[in-house]
């Protein structure tokens, strides 16, 4: 007699969803990972620029717009970072352009770190031109942060500010009103743009050409970390960056660049170089832009007071007053009967005012502190009669390699009750099929040993199963609408008996060749069964060419 087996398996599948996208436009309800290095827009059609997930740090990564050319140590320059102040685990997260039109990055599919917060009820796509512009539809951003920023201010004049713990402009020279720094206020347009050939015109008049104008060649208008905004030009991708344009000539004159009671001083040999104040010590010897704090305590007694001269040395903003045709000595007395008075600045000159006559600004803060022979006044600085410190200077102690670590935790998102119990019912329904496997493969040896018994045996029932109507089962599982495992045998559905028992009914692939005494030997073969950490079953139904089992 020949002899049919049919296995029962439900195996477990673990999906893991890929993408990748080297384009140069992202669409509405899609994103790119930083799971994938693929993942990255390409500007069209000659891929200058590429925007992704850029490394910054020890899994960290920020999304940035670079030149697709390699420079430095394998990676392109970058010219425009999301999100450098709060940078994104390397795993699940996302940049994502929602359906509504909003722009997103997700910190580990968790955290919303950076969006451009817009709406839109039409569709938007996120494009990343030649020109390296990262374009969502028809608005384009800057978020960029740091200390420094170059920005219109409400008077329609394109500025640099310095936005660290004291806020103050610095570019065009404060001293200067607008119109006498070449600028108008006048147009609230409020444009600016650099053309290819190295020309930059703004809607308050401000203009210039770079040193190589004319040239067709790759350039970037750069804010550097220095607080100077420079114009930067190379021919290709293997070249290195040359300055064709800065803003500012005098670095120093660059405010919040040496802190609080320092001076900053220039050489074209050592570059710019930061000292603290004769009687003060630097705060962190890793950061010079918290300055110096001073290692002598004053007092508003007269007698235990002096003046210490610094010439050529200015101190910019944060006086308390100004004072002209003031002596020497008058300012000094004034500084004296002021308790918070840290000193004075004393000069003959002072722009839109008479010469040759004193100029008193007695200081409450030493900010901006800068030393240049040019500059035609002194600072008298208030310290006690005492023996004071050396001024400290001296290289900042720097580590070779700055590694930015992410300060965040993550906490474990909620368990889904359908899924725990869908891989709980898979993985002991699957050691149910393993045993179906043995003993059915015994039974099998043994049914061409004897196969009269073999025969007799496959009909004989279990006692205690149910044999259930495939309407029954069809009522249980409402039509089997409810899908709850799915495997090579067959496919599982969520059923509620007429005793309101819930059960597991399988209802299995290809059974159409089996015959129902078949069918039933495999029935019984489970029936026998009986182990704690097996799924009990409960009955069956072998109807025409249906076959379903009951757990």
């Amino acid at each position: 007699m020949a002899t049919s087996v049919f296995l029962l398996f439900l195996p477990l599948i673990f999906f893991s969803s890929s993408s990748s996208s080297t384009v140069d436009r992202l669409s509405r309800a899609s994103s790119l990972s930083v799971e994938h290095a693929d993942d990255v827009l390409t500007s069209r059609p000659n891929g200058i620029f590429s925007a992704g997930f850029f490394p910054v740090g020890d899994n960290a990564y920020c999304f940035a717009v670079w030149f697709s050319e390699p420079y430095s140590e394998g990676k392109g320059t970058i010219i425009w970072m999301a999100n450098r102040d709060q940078p994104v685990n390397g795993r699940k997260s996302e940049l994502s352009v929602l359906k509504s039109g909003n722009v997103i990055i997700t910190d580990a599919g968790r955290f919303t770190v950076w969006s451009t917060d817009t709406v839109s009820e039409s569709s938007v796509f996120l494009d990343l031109h030649e020109n390296g512009n990262l374009i969502l539809q028809n608005s384009e951003g800057n978020f960029s942060s740091g200390f420094y920023k170059l920005f219109f201010h409400d008077d329609n004049v394109l500025r640099l500010l310095y936005g660290g713990p004291e806020i103050s402009v610095y570019w065009p020279d404060p001293e200067l009103m607008s119109w006498e720094a070449g600028r108008s206020t006048y147009n609230s347009s409020r444009i600016a743009f650099l053309d290819p050939l190295g020309y930059f015109s703004s809607s308050d008049n401000f203009n210039f050409t770079s040193a190589d104008y004319g040239e067709r060649v790759q350039r970037i208008l750069k804010l550097d970390f220095d607080g100077n905004i420079r114009l930067y030009s190379r021919n290709s991708g293997m070249e290195k960056w040359t300055v064709s344009w800065q803003a500012m000539s005098q670095p120093c004159r660059i405010h919040g660049t040496c802190g609080p009671n320092s001076i900053c001083s220039y050489g074209p040999h050592f570059g710019r170089k930061c000292s603290c104040l004769q009687g003060f010590k630097i705060r962190d010897r890793t950061d010079w832009s918290l300055g110096c704090v001073p290692e002598f305590n004053l007092t508003c007694t007269r007698n235990e007071t002096r003046f210490l001269k610094l010439s050529n040395v200015e101190f910019f903003g944060y006086d308390y007053g100004f004072y002209p045709n003031h002596t020497f000595g008058m300012c000094e007395n004034l500084c004296l009967k002021t308790c918070d008075c840290k000193g004075f600045q004393f000069k003959f000159i002072k722009h839109n005012y008479p010469s040759n006559i004193p100029y008193c600004y007695p200081k409450t803060q030493l900010l901006n502190g800068h030393h240049s022979p040019n500059f035609q006044g002194d600072l008298y600085l208030k310290v006690p009669k005492k023996t004071l410190p050396f001024q400290e200077t001296g290289r900042l102690d720097c580590p070779s390699k700055v590694v930015k670590q992410m300060n965040r935790t993550y906490t474990k998102n909620p368990e889904n009750a359908s899924q725990k119990f869908v891989v709980r019912f898979a993985i002991v329904f699957g050691a149910v099929e393993l045993g179906v496997i043995f003993v059915v493969g015994c039974c099998f040896l043994r049914a061409h040993q004897n196969s009269s018994a073999g025969t007799h045996n496959y009909y004989r029932m279990a006692t205690g199963f149910r044999r259930f109507t495939l309407s029954e089962l069809k009522k249980a599982t409402r039509g089997f609408s409810e899908e709850i495992g799915r495997g090579a045998g067959g496919v599982v559905y969520k059923g509620v008996l007429s005793d309101h028992r819930i059960a597991a009914i399988k209802r299995l692939n290809d059974a159409s060749d089996q015959g129902e005494a078949e069918f039933q030997a495999e029935v019984s073969t489970i029936g026998k069964l009986n182990h704690m950490n097996l799924t009990e079953m409960w009955g069956y139904c072998a109807e025409g060419k249906n076959r379903l089992l009951v757990y």
